[in-house]
C-alpha cells in the first residue's frame, strides 16, 4: 500500500495540538572546564526510576547527585547517592527551577543530567540553552513531543500503517454524539498528554473507562482535560500488556528489551507492580523501530502495547524517558542508565550481551495498593479484574516465587524502602484525617 512520506513538518503539525517546530537541538554539549563527566545529576529523585538509575551508576563508581522538589527521596536515601539538593517545581516556578538546577550543577561540577519524568524532561529540553554546561542525552524537543503527545503519536501510527485500536479523535465534546454512533462499549477515554498545561497550571491526567454513552458524556464533562482539551476515544482491547524498552543513537535503535506486566496498579491497567522479562515480540519490535526511526529519537524510550488474543500488538503510547519498571531491565542484564551515561560521555557501547528472560521484578508497596483495590471493589467495573479476591490474596502472599526480585526493598540498600513505607503511612494518615474532618451533610 502506497503512503506519503512522513516529514519532520508533519511530525510538528499533522493532527498536532498547537505545536511549532523547534530549532535543532544539540544533543551533546561540550561541558565547561569545571564540569566532571564522572558526576551525574538525576532529577525527580522520589521516583522508582531515579532510584534504579542511582543504584546502577553509583555501583559503578559514578558520583551521583539526586535532586527533587522534596528533601527526602527514594534515590536520595540510597547508599549510592553522594549528594542531593531540592529545587522549586517546574510546574509552578519555572524560573526558580531553571536557576536552582543550573547553579547547583555548576557549583558541584556536574557534567551529565538525567531527567526522569515527562514534566522535567520536557522542561529541560524546552530550555536546553540554560544547561549548556551539561550533557543531556535526549533527543530534540520536537521528537519528544511527537512521542509524548498521544494525539500526534496515533496520527503518525496511522500514516505508517501501524496497528492501533479503533480511535475517534475528539476536539470538542459537542461532537460526541456524531463521533460515537458506531462505538462498541466499553471504551477508553485517553487524554492527549499525561500532563497538560491549562490556565497557567499543570494538570495530571489519567485514562478513563466508560461502559455506556451516558457514562462517556458524564466523564467527558467531569474532567477538565476532556471538556476543555482534545482527547481520543478508543475501543477497549482485551489482552496482555507488554512493553518494549529501547536505547536509540540519533534515530537508530541499538538496544532492545521487552517485558510483560503480570500485575498492575490499578489492577484494571496502569503501572506495573509485577513484571517479567520476555523475548521481544517481532511485530512489536517492528512497530517500535518504525516510530522511533521516523521521529529520529535519541536516548531511551518505552513503547507500550496491548497484545490481543489473536496476537496483534496494538500501539498504546510511547514515553521518551525512563520508566517505572527500569529495575527489571537492569536485573535481566540491560543496564539502560549505564548505557545512556556511556553514550552521553562519548564512549563506544560495543556489543550488548543478550539479556535473561524469565526474570521478575516486584514493586511491593505498589502491589499491596493494587491488592487493596481488588479487595474493596464491589461496584461495576469497566472490565473485570484479572483475578478474584481470593486468588489475588494468594498471589500477593507468594514471596518465594522463583527468579523474582524486588524493586525498592533490597538487602544492602534498605533505606529507600523504609522511607517509602514512611511516606505511604504518612499519606494514608493524612487522607484519614481529611475524611474525618470533612463536614457531614
Amino acid at each position: 500500500m502506497n503512503r506519503r512520506p512522513v516529514t519532520r513538518e508533519m511530525l510538528a503539525f499533522e493532527g498536532g495540538i498547537g505545536t511549532t517546530i523547534s530549532p535543532p537541538d544539540t544533543i551533546l554539549k561540550r561541558p565547561d572546564s569545571r564540569a566532571k563527566l564522572d558526576s551525574v545529576l538525576i532529577l525527580d529523585g522520589n521516583t522508582r526510576s531515579a532510584l534504579a538509575a542511582t543504584r546502577s551508576l553509583g555501583m559503578k563508581g559514578v558520583h551521583v547527585v539526586v535532586a527533587d522538589e522534596i528533601k527526602r527521596t527514594l534515590a536520595g536515601a540510597s547508599r549510592y547517592c553522594s549528594d542531593s539538593f531540592t529545587y522549586p517545581s517546574p510546574a509552578t516556578n519555572l524560573e526558580g527551577f531553571l536557576n536552582t538546577v543550573k547553579t547547583a550543577s555548576s557549583r558541584r561540577g556536574i557534567g551529565v543530567m538525567l531527567p526522569m519524568t515527562e514534566l522535567s524532561t520536557s522542561t529541560v529540553l524546552r530550555h536546553r540553552e540554560e544547561f549548556e554546561s551539561l550533557r543531556v542525552p535526549f533527543g530534540e524537543l520536537t521528537a519528544f513531543d511527537a512521542l509524548n503527545d498521544k494525539w500526534r503519536l496515533l496520527k503518525l501510527a496511522q500514516q505508517l500503517n501501524l496497528p492501533i485500536p479503533k480511535t475517534q479523535f475528539v476536539r470538542e465534546i459537542s461532537s460526541l454524539d456524531e463521533l460515537c454512533k458506531a462505538l462498541k462499549f466499553p471504551v477508553v477515554l485517553k487524554p492527549y498528554r499525561s500532563m497538560i498545561s491549562s490556565h497557567g497550571r499543570w494538570i495530571a491526567t489519567s485514562v478513563q473507562y466508560a461502559r455506556s454513552m451516558e457514562e462517556l458524556k458524564e466523564i467527558a464533562a467531569r474532567y477538565e482535560y476532556f471538556s476543555q482539551h482534545p482527547f481520543m476515544i478508543q475501543e477497549y482491547i482485551s489482552g496482555r500488556a507488554e512493553g518494549v524498552f529501547v536505547l536509540c543513537d540519533h534515530g537508530k535503535p541499538i538496544v532492545f528489551f521487552a517485558h510483560r506486566r503480570l500485575r498492575e496498579r490499578p489492577p484494571t491497567g496502569g503501572v506495573s507492580v509485577l513484571s517479567e522479562s520476555i523475548e521481544p515480540n517481532p511485530e512489536a519490535q517492528r512497530v517500535t523501530r518504525a516510530i522511533l526511526e521516523t521521529v529520529e529519537w535519541h536516548g531511551v524510550a518505552m513503547v507500550e502495547f496491548k497484545v490481543s488474543a489473536e496476537g496483534t500488538p496494538y500501539l498504546m503510547e510511547v514515553n521518551g524517558r525512563f520508566w517505572g519498571s527500569l529495575q527489571l531491565a537492569i536485573d535481566a542484564g540491560v543496564d539502560f542508565p549505564w548505557l545512556l551515561y556511556q553514550m552521553a560521555i562519548g564512549k563506544n557501547l560495543g556489543k550488548v550481551k543478550p539479556y535473561i528472560t524469565g526474570i521478575k521484578c516486584r514493586w511491593l508497596l505498589g502491589d499491596l495498593v493494587s491488592l487493596w483495590k481488588v479487595l474493596i471493589n464491589s461496584g461495576p467495573r469497566p472490565r473485570p479484574f484479572p483475578f478474584g479476591k481470593v486468588e489475588s490474596i494468594v498471589q500477593f502472599l507468594n514471596f518465594n516465587e522463583k527468579a523474582s526480585r524486588y524493586e525498592v526493598n533490597r538487602w544492602g540498600d534498605l533505606k529507600p524502602f523504609w522511607l517509602e513505607v514512611r511516606q505511604y503511612v504518612t499519606e494514608l494518615g493524612s487522607g484519614f484525617v481529611k475524611r474525618v474532618a470533612r463536614p457531614r451533610i
